[in-house]
């Protein structure tokens, strides 16, 4: 697409690709089509660092050292690294628990591939969240090292990974001076500037109940939504359904809500509210959030109410 946006020619480029295991789209706006594709791969190779530096499948990554090194010995490792873990474990602290990136540990005794029947046993589920405890991550900001506690511990930055990177690659490219794009991981996304067109960035949220339809369609400038639910993986046992996000305290997959969308200026933290209010439900999730001032929330519950947070601002987010 080419359009005259503010008297200068704008071409608009978009590529899908997989990384971090997820689908990223990147749009970016530029002067014209080499650009664009230049700046593309820019934020490609960006996030691609970030995943060899977080990814806990990646041998070589330093969360895999970290892992390998349970219960043995502190790992040395980039200030990137530390301020991810710092930024996880503040969660945790203020969620008491219901947010912790050492979930990656737990047994996986549920399963949504279409294998499980039946439930896992009171005495299973117990077991299996064993060696998860956020307490039991140790952070040594002097000598730059992670060291968990516990042989068989994990850690893992699912849950704002996709979120940082995000910030990261739109953070790279405006300092391009790349005037305006989106960067999407499977719908943890952030936006800066307009569309070719002049128009604001349109981004919709699922209705959970037909993902083919929206539940609201917002414009946004230089902002961030990430959007959290169980509504596309999940197992159904004698007619309950359970979801794929699971209560790191308690082993249990959550319940109550089926979709949380974060809006604010970081990807990362809209990443890390999003699964902290999936986890503790409505009411502690609406109070959590009122320690971000700048995040507001639309939660959606399992009987297809719609709930908004006090600061919920209708139609347009921008800064």
């Amino acid at each position: 697409m080419i359009s005259n946006y503010l008297g200068t020619a704008q071409v608009q480029k978009h590529r899908a690709v997989t990384l971090m295991g997820s689908r990223f789209d990147i749009t970016v706006v530029a002067n014209d089509s080499a650009s664009a594709e230049r700046y593309i791969d820019d934020a490609i190779y960006e996030i691609d660092r970030i995943e060899n530096l977080i990814s806990e499948w990646r041998p070589h990554t330093q969360v895999a050292e970290i892992n390998k090194n349970a219960g043995k010995k502190p790992v040395k490792v980039d200030q990137e690294v530390i301020r991810l873990t710092q930024t996880a474990l503040k969660f945790s602290e203020r969620t008491k628990g219901a947010f912790d990136i050492s979930i990656v540990a737990m047994d996986k005794i549920w399963k949504f591939d279409g294998s499980m029947t039946e439930k896992p046993s009171d005495e299973a589920i117990k077991k299996s969240i064993e060696k998860v405890n956020y307490h039991w991550i140790e952070v040594d900001t002097v000598q730059s090292t992670i060291f968990l506690k516990k042989e068989g511990m994990k850690i893992g930055f699912g849950s704002i990974g996709k979120g940082y990177a995000a910030d990261k690659a739109r953070e790279l490219l405006e300092n391009k001076g790349v005037k305006a794009g989106i960067i999407n991981a499977s719908g943890d996304l952030t936006t800066w500037g307009k569309q070719e067109n002049g128009k604001y960035w349109n981004i919709g949220i699922t209705n959970p109940f037909d993902t083919n339809d929206f539940i609201g369609i917002y414009k946004l400038y230089r902002w961030a939504v990430t959007t959290s639910g169980n509504y596309e993986k999940f197992v159904e046992i004698d007619g309950i359904r359970y979801s794929h996000i699971i209560n790191p305290k308690t082993g249990w997959p959550t319940a109550g809500l089926c979709s949380v969308s974060v809006f604010g200026p970081s990807a990362e933290t809209a990443n890390g509210l999003s699964t902290s209010i999936m986890v503790l439900g409505e009411d502690l999730g609406l109070k959590l959030l009122k320690n971000f001032p700048n995040y507001s929330a639309l939660l959606i519950s399992d009987k297809g109410k719609v709930i908004k947070s006090d600061n919920f601002k209708k139609g347009k987010f921008k800064k």
